[in-house]
């Protein structure tokens, strides 16, 4: 029921119906108070005495109807019943609601053009100071008094009027800048998928042409598988790429093309096998253990963890020198542990591999990244050496 009832607040239909609504009360109220306040006949001034009970009253339905147009020509509207007002000193009839109205008018429109609504409002004075000179017994004191009560009302008509322009200025612009922080978090975010994505396939890479150019006179037939895996990763990478590059095309506020689905589903933990064969073309055996039921999760955690899985293999392959590693992936009550370890140069499968060196296509913000991850989603994150030798890194990330 809160659900529907805020949809329904916020619908732009149900605010144009409401907003329609009201002005229909208030054209409707000052045409009841045009023919409850027109002075009689009895009271010495004149009524149109021409008109029957219920003619007067269509006249008055007749000028209330400008009101209505109040949304689209406020200007139109304020001018419409300054000359009614005119029109009603010459013929004797002087109704107060039409002097109240002027200044709610003036108000309004000094939240939208405030110069035209001070314009308006010294026309508004003027008529009723020279109006009021000519009641009988006025003196020209008593009219300027009146005038400046009037124009004090105004006055105070139009600072309200300014003070909602400047009210509504400043929701615009911070929305705005809401709207931009949305825009540089998605690209952010994006950067960092970017990042995590090529520095992963840019070691794998590095590993195989490292590995063929050594082997290539030797051994043409695991040159040949090589070549083959550099191949395969560096497409899946352009694939990527596009990918990427394309949400982010999509993102320009400016874009007048329209919004589409991603080219590819977002990675997840069931891509954690895919991964581990890619791995293993590089020289890192990659094993993988499930703990626990497995069950779907949000896709923010699954690409999450993913993304840091990925992130700690890519250093595993470029940094540590180690023939195998160890990913486990726990699913717990409360949410998801990934822990990834391996044993360095000394581990249980023998000499370790050749290092490359931490600047071959590398930013050396990995970490940082996959702590960035885990500290946005209100999770736990560490990594260091082992005593044993080798680097743990683990993370629990709630769902």
């Amino acid at each position: 029921m809160e659900e529907l009832l805020q949809r329904l607040s916020t619908s732009k239909r149900v605010t144009w119906l409401m907003s329609q609504a009201v002005v229909l009360a208030i054209a409707c109220f000052y045409a009841g108070m045009l023919v409850l306040t027109t002075p009689s006949p009895n009271a010495g001034l004149f009524r149109f005495p021409v008109l029957g009970h219920f003619q007067t009253m269509g006249l008055c339905v007749v000028l209330a109807l400008p009101v209505l147009l109040v949304r689209r020509l406020p200007v139109a509207v304020f001018a419409s019943v300054l000359g009614e007002s005119v029109l009603g000193d010459i013929f004797g009839a002087r109704p107060l609601i039409v002097l109240i109205l002027l200044v709610a008018l003036s108000g309004y429109i000094a939240a939208r053009r405030p110069k035209a609504a001070a314009v308006g409002a010294v026309a508004g004075v003027a008529d009723a100071f020279v109006n009021d000179i000519h009641v009988y017994g006025q003196s020209v004191g008593g009219a300027a008094q009146w005038a400046g009560w009037l124009a004090l009302w105004f006055a105070l008509a139009w600072v309200f009027g300014g003070v909602y322009r400047k009210r509504r200025e400043y929701v615009e612009a911070l929305e705005e800048q809401t709207a931009a922080r949305v825009v540089m978090a998605e690209r952010l975010r994006i950067a960092r998928e970017l990042h995590d994505s090529v520095a992963h396939s840019i070691g794998i890479i590095t590993v195989l042409s490292g590995a063929a150019a050594r082997v290539v006179e030797t051994k043409p037939e695991q040159t040949r598988q090589a070549l083959a895996g550099i191949e395969t990763t560096s497409r899946e990478t352009l694939l990527e790429l596009q990918r990427m590059l394309g949400a982010l095309r999509r993102a320009e506020p400016d874009d007048t093309t329209p919004q589409a689905a991603p080219l590819a589903p977002a990675s997840t933990l069931a891509d954690v096998p895919q991964l581990a064969e890619r791995t293993a073309g590089a020289g890192v055996r990659v094993q993988v253990t499930w703990r626990g039921e497995r069950r779907p999760l949000p896709p923010e955690i699954e690409l999450s963890a993913f993304r840091i899985i990925q992130e700690s293999v890519t250093n595993v392959v470029r940094h540590s020198g180690a023939r195998t590693c160890r990913v486990a992936v726990g699913y717990e009550p409360e949410g998801v542990r990934i822990e990834v370890v391996d044993d360095g140069d000394s581990g249980l499968a023998g000499p370790g591999r050749p290092r490359f060196a931490a600047g071959a296509g590398g930013s050396g913000f990995g970490l940082l990244g996959m702590r960035e991850r885990v500290t946005l989603l209100s999770g736990q994150f560490s990594a260091g050496r082992r005593p044993e030798g080798g680097f743990r890194v683990t993370a629990s990330l709630p769902a």
